[in-house]
């Protein structure tokens, strides 16, 4: 068995495929009305579609998972989320732990929790 996808819903799948591609450079691989698989194994799908499958509501900033990215110049990614994104919400502005590494927290359009740090 293999993992083969992460998915994450949303409520304006174009919006999202642009702000994954805007910052993360994630292209899109198929487009399956409704959902969308983005390069590195991501999928976008669309609130209703998720909603009717599940039957229950979205939790935005549920905080209990999030996506993980690395990036060695993580100033210049932080300066181009801010510019190209200036609402972003942040869980947590870049910050260094105690182990070295540098790593910034904030939400996609849709609430859902983004890490990006510097590799181990």
């Amino acid at each position: 068995m293999e993992l083969k996808n992460i998915l994450i819903v949303v409520k304006d799948i174009e919006k999202s495929k642009q702000f994954y591609n805007d910052l993360f450079g994630l292209d899109l691989v198929l487009d399956n009305d409704g959902n969308m698989i983005l390069t590195e194994g991501l999928v976008l799908q669309d609130e209703k579609i998720w909603k009717k499958f599940l039957g229950k509501d979205i939790i935005p900033k549920s905080n209990s998972c999030e996506l993980y990215f690395e990036e060695r110049d993580i100033e210049a990614f932080v300066e181009k989320l801010e510019r190209s994104y200036p609402s972003i919400q942040y869980a947590n502005k870049l910050m260094t732990h105690s182990w070295g590494q540098k790593v910034v927290r904030f939400y996609d359009l849709d609430g859902n929790l983004i890490e990006v740090g510097t590799p181990m």
